[in-house]
Protein backbone atom coordinates (compact mmCIF):
# COMPACT_ATOMS: atom_id res chain seq x y z
CA UNK A 1 0.00 0.00 0.00
CA UNK A 2 1.58 3.21 -0.70
CA UNK A 3 2.26 5.54 1.51
CA UNK A 4 0.00 8.70 2.30
CA UNK A 5 0.99 12.19 2.04
CA UNK A 6 0.32 12.47 5.24
CA UNK A 7 2.37 9.64 6.76
CA UNK A 8 5.22 10.91 4.08
CA UNK A 9 5.64 14.25 5.71
CA UNK A 10 4.97 12.63 9.36
CA UNK A 11 8.51 10.76 8.52
CA UNK A 12 9.78 13.93 7.54
CA UNK A 13 9.06 15.61 10.92
CA UNK A 14 11.17 12.77 12.45
CA UNK A 15 14.13 13.13 10.61
CA UNK A 16 14.44 16.67 10.23
CA UNK A 17 13.36 17.47 14.10
CA UNK A 18 13.01 15.26 16.63
CA UNK A 19 13.67 17.12 19.49
CA UNK A 20 10.66 19.10 18.27
CA UNK A 21 8.51 15.17 17.99
CA UNK A 22 9.67 14.27 21.43
CA UNK A 23 8.69 17.72 22.90
CA UNK A 24 4.90 17.80 21.35
CA UNK A 25 5.16 13.85 22.71
CA UNK A 26 5.90 14.77 26.39
CA UNK A 27 3.49 17.76 26.14
CA UNK A 28 0.92 15.23 25.45
CA UNK A 29 1.87 12.71 27.67
CA UNK A 30 1.63 15.12 30.61
CA UNK A 31 -1.75 16.14 30.33
CA UNK A 32 -2.78 12.43 29.47
CA UNK A 33 -1.12 11.22 32.20
CA UNK A 34 -2.05 13.61 34.74
CA UNK A 35 -5.37 12.90 33.91
CA UNK A 36 -5.77 9.10 33.78
CA UNK A 37 -2.17 8.13 35.59
CA UNK A 38 0.22 5.73 34.27
CA UNK A 39 -2.65 2.47 34.22
CA UNK A 40 -5.56 4.59 32.60
CA UNK A 41 -3.34 6.76 29.98
CA UNK A 42 -3.42 5.06 26.64
CA UNK A 43 -0.36 5.59 24.26
CA UNK A 44 -2.65 5.61 21.31
CA UNK A 45 -4.59 8.35 22.51
CA UNK A 46 -1.29 10.30 23.03
CA UNK A 47 -0.38 9.21 19.01
CA UNK A 48 -3.67 11.08 18.11
CA UNK A 49 -2.79 14.43 19.52
CA UNK A 50 0.83 14.51 18.53
CA UNK A 51 2.62 14.85 14.73
CA UNK A 52 3.32 11.30 15.59
CA UNK A 53 3.00 7.44 15.75
CA UNK A 54 2.64 4.60 18.43
CA UNK A 55 5.53 3.06 16.63
CA UNK A 56 8.02 5.93 16.95
CA UNK A 57 6.78 6.62 20.82
CA UNK A 58 7.86 3.56 21.52
CA UNK A 59 10.98 4.31 19.60
CA UNK A 60 11.85 7.30 21.49
CA UNK A 61 10.55 6.12 25.18
CA UNK A 62 10.59 2.63 25.36
CA UNK A 63 7.57 1.64 26.51
CA UNK A 64 4.42 3.24 28.38
CA UNK A 65 6.44 3.66 31.83
CA UNK A 66 9.56 4.86 30.43
CA UNK A 67 7.07 7.49 28.42
CA UNK A 68 5.49 8.44 31.88
CA UNK A 69 9.13 8.68 33.68
CA UNK A 70 10.16 11.02 30.92
CA UNK A 71 6.65 13.15 31.39
CA UNK A 72 7.26 13.33 34.94
CA UNK A 73 10.54 14.38 34.79
CA UNK A 74 9.98 17.19 32.46
CA UNK A 75 6.76 18.32 34.34
CA UNK A 76 9.67 19.04 37.22
CA UNK A 77 12.10 20.20 34.64
CA UNK A 78 9.76 23.44 33.63
CA UNK A 79 9.24 24.23 37.40
CA UNK A 80 13.12 24.19 37.97
CA UNK A 81 13.89 26.37 34.92
CA UNK A 82 11.08 28.64 36.13
CA UNK A 83 13.15 28.96 38.93
CA UNK A 84 16.48 29.16 37.25
CA UNK A 85 15.21 32.50 35.24
CA UNK A 86 14.06 34.17 38.44
CA UNK A 87 17.46 35.48 38.90
CA UNK A 88 17.48 35.21 42.55
CA UNK A 89 21.08 36.36 43.22
CA UNK A 90 20.74 39.27 41.83
CA UNK A 91 18.23 40.72 44.72
CA UNK A 92 18.17 40.83 48.79
CA UNK A 93 17.32 37.60 50.78
CA UNK A 94 13.89 38.53 51.74
CA UNK A 95 13.06 39.94 48.27
CA UNK A 96 14.81 36.16 46.93
CA UNK A 97 12.46 34.50 49.13
CA UNK A 98 9.40 36.80 48.34
CA UNK A 99 9.66 35.96 44.57
CA UNK A 100 9.97 32.45 44.83
CA UNK A 101 7.37 31.69 46.92
CA UNK A 102 5.38 34.03 44.96
CA UNK A 103 6.51 31.80 41.56
CA UNK A 104 5.93 28.51 43.35
CA UNK A 105 2.41 29.61 44.03
CA UNK A 106 1.55 30.82 40.61
CA UNK A 107 3.37 27.70 38.20
CA UNK A 108 1.76 25.48 40.75
CA UNK A 109 -1.92 27.10 39.91
CA UNK A 110 -1.30 27.25 36.57
CA UNK A 111 0.13 23.79 35.84
CA UNK A 112 -2.52 21.75 37.75
CA UNK A 113 -0.89 18.66 35.47
CA UNK A 114 2.09 18.96 37.66
CA UNK A 115 0.19 18.66 40.79
CA UNK A 116 -1.97 15.68 39.29
CA UNK A 117 1.19 14.27 38.10
CA UNK A 118 2.95 14.51 41.85
CA UNK A 119 -0.40 13.07 43.45
CA UNK A 120 -0.41 10.03 41.47
CA UNK A 121 2.72 9.51 42.43
CA UNK A 122 2.40 10.02 46.02
CA UNK A 123 -0.86 7.15 45.19
CA UNK A 124 2.05 4.77 44.27
CA UNK A 125 4.56 5.95 46.85
CA UNK A 126 7.00 7.92 44.41
CA UNK A 127 7.72 4.19 43.00
CA UNK A 128 8.96 5.74 39.72
CA UNK A 129 9.88 8.85 40.18
CA UNK A 130 12.34 7.43 43.43
CA UNK A 131 14.49 5.67 40.58
CA UNK A 132 14.83 9.10 38.29
CA UNK A 133 18.63 10.60 38.75
CA UNK A 134 17.09 13.56 36.34
CA UNK A 135 14.22 14.63 39.34
CA UNK A 136 17.02 13.73 42.12
CA UNK A 137 19.38 16.27 40.55
CA UNK A 138 16.70 18.67 39.56
CA UNK A 139 15.25 18.97 42.93
CA UNK A 140 18.92 19.36 44.57
CA UNK A 141 19.53 22.06 42.25
CA UNK A 142 16.05 23.75 43.98
CA UNK A 143 17.36 22.94 47.52
CA UNK A 144 20.65 24.83 46.85
CA UNK A 145 18.92 28.00 45.61
CA UNK A 146 17.28 27.79 49.43
CA UNK A 147 20.06 26.89 50.87
CA UNK A 148 21.92 30.23 49.20
CA UNK A 149 19.26 32.56 49.94
CA UNK A 150 19.57 31.40 53.52
CA UNK A 151 22.91 31.48 54.40
CA UNK A 152 22.63 35.15 52.74
CA UNK A 153 19.93 35.94 54.79
CA UNK A 154 21.23 34.58 58.30
CA UNK A 155 24.44 36.70 57.04
CA UNK A 156 23.16 40.24 56.78
CA UNK A 157 21.16 39.20 60.03
CA UNK A 158 17.56 39.06 58.15
CA UNK A 159 16.96 35.55 58.88
CA UNK A 160 17.03 33.40 62.07
CA UNK A 161 20.03 30.48 62.12
CA UNK A 162 19.75 27.23 61.84
CA UNK A 163 17.20 27.76 58.75
CA UNK A 164 16.73 24.18 57.20
CA UNK A 165 16.43 25.00 53.19
CA UNK A 166 14.76 21.07 52.94
CA UNK A 167 11.79 21.90 55.49
CA UNK A 168 11.76 25.43 54.17
CA UNK A 169 10.73 23.77 50.84
CA UNK A 170 8.35 22.23 52.57
CA UNK A 171 6.63 24.47 53.75
CA UNK A 172 6.30 26.58 50.54
CA UNK A 173 5.56 23.43 48.24
CA UNK A 174 2.90 22.95 51.05
CA UNK A 175 0.88 26.26 50.95
CA UNK A 176 1.50 26.33 46.70
CA UNK A 177 0.56 22.37 46.21
CA UNK A 178 -3.16 22.43 48.20
CA UNK A 179 -4.08 25.68 46.71
CA UNK A 180 -4.54 22.90 43.42
CA UNK A 181 -4.68 19.50 45.10
CA UNK A 182 -7.60 20.31 46.83
CA UNK A 183 -9.50 22.95 45.03
CA UNK A 184 -12.34 20.52 44.32
CA UNK A 185 -13.14 19.27 47.68
CA UNK A 186 -12.37 22.63 49.21
CA UNK A 187 -14.58 24.72 46.84
CA UNK A 188 -17.31 21.97 47.31
CA UNK A 189 -17.70 22.28 50.63
CA UNK A 190 -16.79 26.45 51.24
CA UNK A 191 -17.58 27.10 47.17
CA UNK A 192 -15.54 29.06 44.55
CA UNK A 193 -14.61 32.45 45.54
CA UNK A 194 -11.48 32.02 47.15
CA UNK A 195 -10.31 30.88 44.24
CA UNK A 196 -11.09 33.93 41.86
CA UNK A 197 -8.32 35.79 40.50
CA UNK A 198 -8.48 38.34 42.68
CA UNK A 199 -9.08 35.90 46.17
CA UNK A 200 -6.28 34.16 44.72
CA UNK A 201 -3.60 37.37 44.66
CA UNK A 202 -4.69 37.96 48.29
CA UNK A 203 -3.84 33.86 49.41
CA UNK A 204 -0.63 34.62 47.34
CA UNK A 205 0.29 37.99 49.47
CA UNK A 206 -0.50 35.77 52.86
CA UNK A 207 1.61 32.73 51.60
CA UNK A 208 4.58 35.03 50.84
CA UNK A 209 3.85 36.84 54.14
CA UNK A 210 3.90 33.91 56.27
CA UNK A 211 7.13 32.34 54.80
CA UNK A 212 9.17 35.72 55.54
CA UNK A 213 7.39 35.62 59.10
CA UNK A 214 8.86 32.32 59.41
CA UNK A 215 12.24 33.23 58.86
CA UNK A 216 12.73 36.48 60.53
CA UNK A 217 14.81 36.35 63.19
CA UNK A 218 12.93 35.44 66.66
CA UNK A 219 13.47 37.58 69.84
CA UNK A 220 15.25 36.29 72.85
CA UNK A 221 13.73 35.05 76.16
CA UNK A 222 13.14 38.35 77.41
CA UNK A 223 13.22 41.02 74.50
CA UNK A 224 9.62 39.83 73.87
CA UNK A 225 7.81 43.33 73.84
Amino acid sequence: MAETEEKKREKRGWRQNPDAVKRDILSVAIEEFAAHGLSGARIHSIAAKTRTSKRMIYYYFGDKKGLYVRALEEAYSEVRAGETELDLGQLTPRDALARLVSFTFDHHRSHPEFIRMVMIENIHQAENLTGSEVIRRLNLSAIKKLEDICRRGEAEGVFRKGLDPVALHWQISAASFFNVSNRPTFSAIFGEDLFSDDAQIKIRSQVVDAILHLVEPRPKPGEES
